[in-house]
């Protein structure tokens, strides 16, 4: 075999598609890579910051000068204000338990009651955050199906209270109903309250917060998915593109005759 029997070489400046379509598979694996560590991280430090900052903006007007950090230090202590906010709910729930404090708590009660509009507001408030606070009722702790929004489609909803007796009364049929809440997809905080018979209920063995997140992200992360395996597939993924790039590379040997 001659030198003239040879292939022409392609030029330095170009390289093969091959080798380009690696590349960029290899820079798309490590972005995504990259995003699905880093994201989730900055999120969260996000919000935590942003729950600091609003509650250090709230309780620091109620702070005597002479007691805030900035005034002995040249820059401000990110939650201080939390840090107040904390102490006193704890002290004003060790002075509540008393017997004065629940004369006071009675007191303000009374007159609250006296206020045509606050009252209400105030009632429906304070049994919210008694039923999710105390610790003892079942509200929003149980996770089930309904058949919503037409035959055959099926939500996740979360179970609370049965229906006071004036609205079971009320309620067709003899069969007992139960109060259910429908969180709404991306954000969970809006979505449709109703009552639904017990049997028409699907109960799931799942927490809330599983199911939170399976309606935060529209079905994306599923409960029981291991994130440590999906990081795990895109990594052997851009070690792939890696070794196939590399593979592209290396010239093939010249056949001698």
């Amino acid at each position: 075999m001659t030198r003239n029997d040879l292939p022409p070489s392609m030029p330095p400046a170009e390289a093969p598609p091959e080798v380009q379509t690696g590349l960029m598979a290899r820079f798309r694996n490590y972005f995504l890579t990259g995003l699905i560590v880093a994201g989730p991280i900055a999120i969260t430090f996000y919000l935590t910051w942003w729950f600091v900052t609003w509650v250090d903006g709230i309780v620091r007007p109620f702070v005597p000068v002479a007691y805030r950090p900035e005034t002995y230090l040249p820059f401000g202590l990110p939650g201080s204000g939390l840090i107040v906010a904390v102490v006193a709910l704890t002290l004003l729930g060790f002075l509540t338990a008393n017997l004065i404090g629940r004369s006071l708590v009675d007191l303000g009660e009374r007159l609250l009651g006296r206020m045509p509009v606050v009252r209400a507001i105030y009632r429906g408030l304070k049994q919210v955050f008694e039923t999710l606070f105390s610790g003892q009722g079942s509200s929003f702790r149980r996770v089930g199906l309904v058949e919503f929004p037409s035959p055959g489609m099926w939500s996740i909803v979360l179970i609370s209270q049965s229906p006071s007796v004036e609205i079971a009364n009320n309620l067709p049929g003899q069969e007992e109903h139960i109060s259910v809440f429908l969180p709404c997809s991306p954000n969970p905080t809006t979505g449709f309250f109703f009552y639904v018979p017990k049997s028409k209920i699907i109960e799931v063995e799942m927490s809330a917060e599983d199911a939170a997140t399976l309606i935060m992200s529209a079905g994306v992360v599923q409960p029981g998915s291991d994130q440590q395996k999906k990081l795990a597939a895109l990594a052997g993924m851009a070690n792939a593109a890696r070794v196939a790039n590399s593979t592209l590379r290396q010239p093939e040997p010249a056949k001698v005759d």
